[in-house]
């Protein structure tokens, strides 16, 4: 049978009386409720005035919901903790930052974890009671070492998913911890690993339908790393008022660490006796790869430092998946070398007779039933039957496309254009297509249907029953396992398939064979991510020994009530405490921001460098300013560069500048735009030099510069900061497909130099 997407899901659930796409189309981060454990807060950032109020403060806060809407937040949180509030999340955009808090409560003082976090202009305060004054981390600090060290160990993704089931389960208690990953942005999941404690029902192998995770959901998971839900069987509370004045929709909640859940998931729990949860997502690229997904018999509170330890290990899991799936490209294309160089070898000005030859060469390349070439209006294929029709649709998707685009699909039926026609058993289910030409010129390969025989958690064609609660999600009503046969699907295309496409289609366009320059390449990136994650085990390892981002908060407030109370010695020992939790969280921060780099597509333009240096200088000119530099530009022509990432670029550099100014003298910075040949040689390049005349870098240590956490001075010296802003740099300019390096000598400044690779005008 063809797997069903959710509106076909939604059909078939229609017939018992349930409308699954309702579950599809809930707009789940407007539910407009919470978990009752703690309480929430939605105020206006610039008046400080209480918008909304969870209809629990008065139990938690000593103040009823409609008490506190409409007067000051400082009625909770004193004038101290709430300019706090505002300014660490005037910093951080999305981010949801835990500041420890006392608040009076009926006259005594209670301690909250309060997390804050911005949406639009409102600053949204949720209340988490906190069992003792301060957290306790050590007990964390050698689990996460272990897990780290076991994750980075793994060869395998599947090995990795097994590691970090194991170590997620070892951190948090969880009864049932499993990964699961995604067939596709909208397809079902399979569960790859999983860590249980005895008694409970393997899942392991077993795949689960696209609907039981909607696309809100999805993108909600992509957004936040960490979702909790405490107990299942939850009252949750509502919002005053439920609906806010501007708009007339609730409150929205998509960043929420207390936001409940959609009903539709809380049954889908109750049905395989699931008492509270927590998912870590896992990302690729940007996208969602999958999910730890953790299940507990008993109803759970996460607190926000395991919460904390378990968002590092996410995006330490996610950097480790990228890196064994760049090793396993690398290695899969050094095997497919050999078959690529025979064709290639072959290849004469007659693409159609040395290409589509005798042998099948070409198709095995792709390991396909049928290759087919389109030049020029003629088409010359090999291998299946394929129907005119749908080389005429290939052809003019193809013009569409820029050439080289490669386009696949293992689901041909599934396509919106799909011609009717030879398309079933005989025709072929999945095409990859490499477009040489905006003619609408392309080169594809065909696969046949390939059923494939799954065990099923639940049976895929009837995602609703009707059990003593009505009709609900049921994905595994008893110890049944749902054997079914997925067809109409081909096996489904690689990143290796489609690279390999696109080494074939440089090759035929005129270019150079650089095929071993690209291996080079990979193992250069397979270097990069690897250095990238062990940056991350070694902050974690040795940085990191309480990760809690609030607790600076904590001592200061220690510091500030109790400290004519203390001895000497014990002030010492706070304020130190406070300067590293500030440390770390400066750290946790810059790793964060570096991590996400590598995750998010450019988008590059031509674009003024003049309009990107004025808006550098908004920011960094301050500093500059501060340390008397002057800023000397000469004529700059437009760049082709992603904007936004060059601008970051531009800051760090000047930002730079102004942190390592010389002692004396006419200080100045200079921006210009020069033809220069890169060190690693070839034709001189377009290069944008930012040259100071600063205090300068010796030889022995210009490339320890661009090393992540790396500073050559002291950590209060200089202007202070992380180490991570050359890092950064490194990382944008070698995104872009540039180079960047440094010359500098000691008292005579410094010049730092990059290229943003091939210029994509005309």
């Amino acid at each position: 049978m063809s797997l069903p997407d959710p509106g076909r899901e939604a059909e078939a659930a229609a017939a018992l009386g349930f409308d699954l796409s309702e579950c599809v189309e809930e707009p789940i981060h407007l539910l407009g409720r919470i978990q009752s454990h703690g309480t929430l807060l939605a105020v206006e950032a610039d008046t400080g005035t209480v918008e909304t109020a969870a209809l629990n403060t008065g139990c938690l806060l000593g103040i009823a919901a409609q008490e506190l809407v409409g007067g000051p937040i400082t009625r909770v949180l004193s004038p101290e903790d709430w300019a706090e509030a505002l300014e660490v999340s005037a910093q951080h955009e999305a981010a949801s930052l835990v500041l420890p808090v006392s608040i009076d409560v009926a006259g005594a003082p209670r301690m909250f974890d309060v997390t804050a976090h911005r949406q639009g202009p409102s600053l949204i305060l949720e209340c988490e009671p906190r069992a003792v004054a301060l957290p306790h981390f050590a007990r964390y600090y050698q689990g996460v070492r272990r897990a780290l060290t076991r994750l980075r160990s793994s060869t395998t993704a599947v090995e990795c998913c097994q590691a970090a089931t194991h170590e997620i389960r070892a951190l948090t208690g969880f009864d049932r911890v499993v990964a699961y990953r995604f067939e596709g942005e909208d397809g079902p999941g399979e569960v790859v690993a999983e860590e249980l404690t005895d008694g409970h029902e393997p899942w392991l192998g077993l795949w689960f339908p696209a609907s039981d995770i909607p696309p809100q959901a999805r993108q909600l998971y992509r957004d936040n790393w960490i979702r909790v839900i405490a107990d299942v069987d939850d009252v949750s509370v509502g919002l005053h008022p439920p609906r806010r004045a501007g708009s007339g929709l609730p409150l929205d909640l998509s960043n929420s660490v207390l936001r409940t859940v959609s009903g539709f998931h809380l049954e889908y729990l109750r049905n395989i006796g699931v008492k509270s949860s927590m998912s870590v997502s896992v990302l690729r690229e940007g996208e969602l790869w999958g999910l730890i997904a953790c299940h507990g018999d008993a109803p759970a509170t996460v607190p926000p430092e395991l919460r904390a330890v378990c968002e590092f290990f996410g995006v330490a899991f996610s950097l480790q998946l990228a890196v064994i799936a760049e090793r396993e490209q690398a290695e899969a294309l050094a095997a497919s070398r050999e078959r690529l160089d025979q064709i290639i070898s072959r290849v004469t000005s007659d693409l159609e007779d040395s290409l589509l030859a005798g042998d099948d060469a070409l198709r095995t390349l792709l390991d396909a039933d049928g290759a087919a070439l389109c030049r020029g209006g003629r088409s010359t294929s090999s291998g299946m039957s394929v129907a005119p029709a749908l080389l005429e649709s290939l052809q003019a998707r193809a013009a569409g496309l820029s050439p080289g685009t490669v386009w696949s699909t293992d689901r041909l039926s599934e396509e919106p254009d799909q011609p009717g026609g030879d398309t079933t058993e005989i025709g072929p289910a999945g095409i990859l297509m490499v477009t040489l030409s905006r003619a609408g010129d392309f080169l594809a390969w065909f696969r046949r249907d390939r059923p494939t025989a799954r065990q099923w958690a639940t049976d895929p064609s009837k995602p609703v029953q009707v059990g003593p609660r009505g009709e609900r999600l049921t994905p595994r009503g008893s110890g049944a396992v749902f054997r079914a046969v997925v067809r109409g699907q081909s096996l489904p295309w690689t990143p290796t398939d489609r690279a390999t496409a696109q080494e074939l289609w440089r090759t035929l366009t005129g270019l150079v064979l650089r095929h071993e320059a690209e291996l080079t390449a990979l193992n250069e990136q397979l270097r990069v991510a690897n250095s990238d994650l062990d940056s991350f085990a070694h902050v974690a390892a040795h940085d990191l020994k309480e990760p809690l981002r609030g607790i600076f908060n904590a001592a200061t407030f220690v510091i500030e009530d109790a400290a004519a109370d203390l001895d000497s010695t014990t002030v010492r020992r706070m304020l130190t405490m406070r300067r590293l939790a500030g440390r770390i969280d400066d750290l946790l921060d810059s790793l964060l921001h570096f991590a996400r780099l590598g995750r998010g597509g450019l988008h590059r333009i031509r674009v003024p460098l003049d309009r990107v240096l004025d808006s550098a200088l908004d920011v960094a000119g301050e500093r500059l300013a501060e340390a008397h530099v002057r800023v000397i530009r000469r004529d700059l022509p437009e760049v082709y560069a992603d904007e936004d990432r060059l601008y970051e670029v531009l800051v760090n550099l000047l930002v730079n500048a102004a942190k390592y100014a010389a002692d004396q003298g006419d200080r100045t910075v200079e921006v210009l735009v020069d033809t220069l040949r890169t060190p690693a040689g070839g034709t001189p390049q377009q290069t944008v030099v930012v040259r100071d005349n600063g205090i300068g870098i010796p030889a022995d240590h210009q490339g320890e510069v661009f090393e992540l956490f790396r500073r050559l001075h002291g950590q209060d010296e200089r202007g202070g900061g992380t180490g991570v802003g050359l890092a950064i740099v490194k990382r944008i300019v070698e995104r872009h497909g540039g180079e960047l390096w440094l010359e500098s000598e000691p008292g005579c400044g410094s010049s730092f130099c990059f290229t943003l690779g091939q210029d994509g005008g005309d």
